[in-house]
């Protein structure tokens, strides 16, 4: 379900392709987050105008909040939020971790206290799966333990084992639902492409915190489970951005090349570059919407802070370069005066170009790669302030 269209000559980025349920998947791509089965103040129409092709949503949030009788009575998550294309779902690990209250880890699974309500729930690997079909995900990810940073060696040993544990116990109830076929769950998400039928995707998550010789291990183990493609987890969590270059590619290093790479939470673009030319295909990053509702713009040039007084009589675009419908439509003046008044259309706009930035800075980076131009187009960012 995924080939390797073109390898760049001179470094490891390569431009991909992966086939889902809901339509192929260029790579590296970069997957906007739709945590509540929303791209915060975008919809999903104005998405699929920024040109994305994936959208990410989360397994902890949606199973709390509208939860999952709500969804499946709209026909999945794909009718719930109007959104045709292909959908990644989080486990939630990282969010009941972070988020939720009274934690107990268990070999079982996690229970937890939920953050809205306080109310008591518990998690296993297989009920995290069987939410994630219930779903519709195109894309899932097994239950793991995310750790802070930073962590002592011993505390992500044993973090790691339990993780892999639970991807094999993922492992097996994923094919006891969609690849056994099971009568617990219908396949009426499975979708034929061109005659051929499409399955869900599990993809196993690679732990080891910041020690080297762990992110080896995990990731020789789970290339022994055979999942349909590798996540990097744990990263962006507070450690070095050179320490998680260096945990990021000696994960890399021990995953099959004939499987998708994914490194999970990590999303300035300087990262995305240094990410792609070690062989990574995906990346996923509430950056570009989050930072957009503080008043910044990314754009070719680097990073603009709109809501600076040197933009009040700016009638420029925010970025010159750009050709998404905030920058042909309005002024740095007045997306400016939208901020200082609070008023929600400016909110929306920036993070219409900033997702708008982020998709299209991924197509740039592809067409270099099919045109073995990948190491000029990094060095045209080098000095790019972001």
């Amino acid at each position: 379900m995924f080939k390797i269209v073109h390898k760049d000559r001179f470094t490891n980025a390569r431009v991909g392709a992966l086939e889902t349920a809901h339509g192929v998947v260029e790579t590296p791509v970069f997957m906007p987050v739709g945590t509540q089965a929303t791209v915060k103040a975008l919809s999903s129409e104005d998405v699929k105008y920024c040109g994305a092709s994936v959208i990410l949503g989360n397994t902890y949030h949606l199973y709390l909040r509208p939860g999952m009788e709500i969804i499946k009575n709209a026909g999945g998550l794909h009718k719930f939020m109007s959104w045709d294309k292909t959908i990644l779902t989080d486990s939630g690990g990282f969010q009941v971790f972070s988020l939720a209250t009274l934690m107990k880890v268990k070999e079982e699974g996690v229970e937890f206290n939920s953050h809205v309500d306080g109310s008591r729930h518990f998690l296993t690997p297989e009920r995290v799966v069987q939410l994630q079909h219930e779903l519709g995900s195109d894309i899932m990810m097994p239950l793991d333990e995310c750790l802070h940073y930073p962590s002592t060696k011993d505390k992500a040993e044993q973090s790691l084992v339990l993780t892999n544990r639970w991807a094999k116990r993922s492992k097996e109830e994923f094919a006891k639902m969609v690849l056994d076929s099971a009568p617990l769950v219908s396949r009426s998400n499975d979708i034929d492409i061109e005659g051929r039928h499409v399955r869900p995707l599990l993809f196993g998550i690679v732990q080891g915190s910041t020690y080297p010789n762990l992110r080896k291990r995990a990731a020789e183990e789970l290339v022994d489970m055979n999942f349909d493609g590798y996540s990097i987890g744990g990263l962006s969590v507070g450690e070095p951005t050179e320490l998680m270059y260096e945990m990021m590619e000696n994960a890399v290093r021990y995953l099959p090349l004939d499987k998708p790479r994914y490194t999970m939470g990590v999303g300035m673009p300087h990262d995305f570059f240094k990410a792609i030319e070690m062989g990574i295909d995906m990346f996923d990053c509430v950056v570009p919407t989050r930072n957009a509702r503080n008043g910044a713009a990314y754009t070719n040039e680097g990073r603009l802070i709109i809501r600076n007084g040197e933009y009040s009589k700016d009638l420029r675009p925010l970025s010159e370069s750009c050709s998404c419908i905030a920058c042909k439509n309005y002024s740095r003046s007045y997306i400016r005066h939208l901020f200082n008044t609070e008023e929600i259309l400016g909110l929306r706009l920036t993070s219409l170009h900033n997702v708008y930035f982020y998709v299209n800075l991924l197509d740039r980076i592809r067409k270099a790669i099919r045109e073995d131009r990948f190491l000029e187009l990094k060095k045209e960012f080098e000095d790019k302030t972001f």
